[in-house]
């Protein structure tokens, strides 16, 4: 019988898991002349003026409110040396690159001597979240770190504390002992455009704070599934860097719209490709890690593949989407709903399912334990 439902789950507990002013066009105002008899009159142009950036186009506004909230990390941290790559440290080849502190320090060579690993130092920015001290990074700019420093647009160099870190969602919650700060607003970046104009806001190569912009060149974006990160990136060709890592993607109200993260280059330099996380995934962890210092996220206990164009035409599906289950887990919150291998799954709590991706982006930014309607077909059968 073809069926289509609308089924409650209750979704069990996962694993925890450790990038104003607009343009303005204005018409000039024309003042209109009578014609006389006795005289001649003109028409005079007489533009229009703006109050905002003294009648100019412009970002300066926006700049103004989000750059205090925008900061440089540096951090340190001991190098990590792979094991096919080591060799002891009387070989030239430690002497030659790193000189002769490692004729002391923590590890033996051959000869019974120590030495210490050299101290790796990273550059990212970040974007303060509260006026309470509590800063928005990448992961990867902290992973590793044994120290971590924060500098502020008015000259203030603060060490922060590492409250946790998320590694699938390349996101980190650092801490300043600062009460007097200039949090930025988080945006609903599910409400974000293609064509929108947004600016990037970091240090890039160190130069120091920079402003760049661009648009919001597609959504939805993956660069690595199959790896166990949760990406949903926001594409930019707002100019992004090494250094721009952690830092802001602002729409032109000045809210937080995406933490960039990435960019796609062969040239290891912007090419106009760039990645940021978007401000809803920010957000949930954000207040997981400072509620809980780690995040952890439900499971649905599915196994599924993406519909491709001749999987729907098999199917009986209007039109391509959604992901077709593979196999259910035994006692998972899909097999307590009466989910089976087969069904294609098309919404979950609402929004679309597109992809996989989409799919473990929507189970994983649920509650465990909470309830979630998902919409599924089943022999091809119409939603109702």
């Amino acid at each position: 019988m073809k069926t289509a439902r609308n089924y409650v789950l209750a979704l069990v507990a996962g694993f925890a898991f450790l990038t104003g002013a607009a343009w303005r066009s204005v018409a000039p105002k024309v003042d209109a002349a009578q014609p006389s008899s006795t005289a001649r009159v003109e028409t005079v142009a007489t533009p229009i003026q703006h109050a905002v950036a003294g009648g100019r186009d412009s970002y300066a506004d926006v700049v103004h409110v989000v750059a205090p909230a925008v900061v440089t990390v540096r951090v340190e941290g001991r190098a990590k040396m792979s094991p096919t790559q080591f060799q002891g440290p009387g070989d030239d080849f430690f002497r030659r690159f790193f000189g002769d502190q490692f004729g002391q320090g923590e590890q033996p060579d051959r000869g019974g001597r120590r030495f210490r690993a050299p101290k790796q130092r990273a550059l990212g920015s970040g974007v303060i979240v509260s006026s309470d001290g509590y800063i928005l990074t990448n992961n990867h700019v902290v992973d590793g770190a044994d120290e971590v420093h924060v500098e502020l647009t008015d000259g203030r160099t603060m060490s922060a504390k590492v409250i946790g870190t998320d590694k699938p969602s390349d996101l980190a919650l650092l801490k300043v002992n600062a009460t007097d700060l200039h949090p930025l607003a988080l945006a609903n970046s599910d409400n974000v455009q293609v064509g929108d104009v947004v600016l990037a806001v970091g240090n890039p190569l160190n130069i120091g704070q920079t402003v760049t912009m661009g648009i919001i060149s597609a959504k939805g974006r993956s660069t690595s599934a199959g790896n166990g990160s949760y990406e949903d990136f926001l594409q930019t060709d707002a100019p992004i860097n090494h250094g721009n890592s952690g830092g802001a993607l602002v729409n032109t109200k000045g809210e937080l719209v995406g933490i960039n993260s990435q960019i796609l280059s062969p040239s290891d330099g912007n090419i106009g490709i760039g990645f940021a996380i978007p401000a809803n995934m920010a957000r949930h962890v954000v207040d997981e890690l400072r509620t809980n210092g780690k995040v952890t996220r439900a499971q649905l206990g599915v196994t599924v593949q993406n519909v491709t164009s001749d999987m729907a035409q098999s199917l009986g599906l209007k039109q391509v989407g959604g992901v077709i289950v593979g196999s259910v887990q035994s006692g998972s919150a899909a097999d307590r709903a009466g989910i089976k291998q087969g069904d294609v799954i098309l919404s979950f709590n609402g929004q679309p399912v597109h992809d996989m991706n989409s799919l473990r982006n929507r189970v994983a930014d649920t509650a465990p334990g909470s309830s979630a309607s998902v919409v599924f077909s089943r022999d091809g059968s119409d939603l109702v």
